[in-house]
């Protein structure tokens, strides 16, 4: 599995995340680092402060961040695993993938302008994926850190 994602491969996973409504709302963008790794970033909003008092980033962003980049990764996984699979058999395991258990653990206040999450898959079977996620701010310090099983066959 260590062929590189195709450009068109990579355009449809973004377009993917750009069109769920949650991520919109979060204003949340995909930046492929290199062919098989995309971070997402979200910018401070006051409406995602969870810490009125003191400014800091709803938890639930979070691990919403996480659970994206997680979800991304287990879809690149399944990308190369299903190659030689005929295209709509593809998209209709990519259209089935889900989170089935994810763990965050909060290791600063999310205080920063702006977020970036990123994840690296550790696993990828015939239906289950397992990802390895972080967080940080803008001044790279690392806030959250997660887990995520996934299913994808």
């Amino acid at each position: 599995m260590s062929e590189r994602l195709t450009s068109e491969e990579r355009e449809g996973l973004v377009w993917f995340f750009s069109q769920i409504p949650f991520n919109q709302h979060l204003q949340m963008t995909a930046h492929w680092d290199d062919e098989d790794h995309v971070r997402f970033e979200i910018p401070m909003q006051p409406q995602l402060i969870g810490n009125a008092v003191h400014g800091i980033l709803h938890g639930g962003v979070v691990a919403t961040a996480l659970d994206v980049a997680g979800g991304c990764m287990a879809a690149v996984g399944t990308l190369k695993r299903t190659r030689d699979m005929p295209t709509a058999e593809r998209m209709a395991i990519l259209s089935r993938i889900g989170t089935i258990d994810m763990r965050v653990d909060y290791l600063l206040p999310g205080r920063g302008g702006s977020f970036t999450a990123k994840a690296e898959l550790l696993r990828i079977g015939n239906k289950v994926a397992v990802t390895r996620m972080s967080m940080w701010n803008d001044a790279q310090e690392t806030i959250a850190v997660g887990t995520g099983t996934y299913l994808c066959g």
